[in-house]
């Protein structure tokens, strides 16, 4: 064999094996009923989400998310992992939606005009919208935005 094409076969075992061991290392980020975005427990299902939202009388916070955004992992890293976000958010019933793969939430996805990564919405048990985070934005604002869907929704 040339040195050419044991370089060419070494390359692509290389670009393989890397391939393999990035699909492999990847952390499990949903099992088909539930994703754990932060760490935390986020429904898939809108019209499971708004049931329990309707049953323990919660909003709902819906956010949209992919895997290939980086704010997404921002938010997962720093806004999630906080103390008093986490203390909020257990005033919500948590529901993510995939944009790369929505599944049942492809018309919510459409009523809320999320076409790109992060977008977190504030809504009823009712799918009255209260509040939308558009993009990034920083954890004081996220948490001030999360207190204040909690004051609108109760009125």
């Amino acid at each position: 064999m040339t040195p050419r094409k044991l370089l060419t076969i070494a390359v692509l075992v290389a670009v393989l094996g890397f391939g393999y061991y990035s699909m492999n290392a990847a952390p499990v980020l949903s099992n088909h009923e539930y994703t754990y975005q932060g760490g935390l427990e986020w429904n898939e299902d809108p019209e499971e989400a708004l049931s329990v939202a309707e049953q323990r009388d919660k909003p709902v916070l819906v956010y949209y998310w992919t895997t290939w955004c980086t704010y997404c992992q921002t938010y997962d890293e720093e806004h999630y992992q906080d103390e008093d976000v986490r203390d909020v958010l257990d005033e919500y019933v948590l529901l993510a939606i995939n944009l790369d793969e929505p599944g049942a939430g492809t018309n919510m996805a459409v009523e809320h005009g999320a076409n790109y990564p992060p977008q977190h919405v504030i809504m009823t048990h009712d799918r009255e919208e209260v509040s939308e985070l558009g993009g990034y934005v920083e954890r004081d604002r996220f948490l001030e935005e999360l207190r204040r869907g909690l004051d609108s929704a109760a009125t």
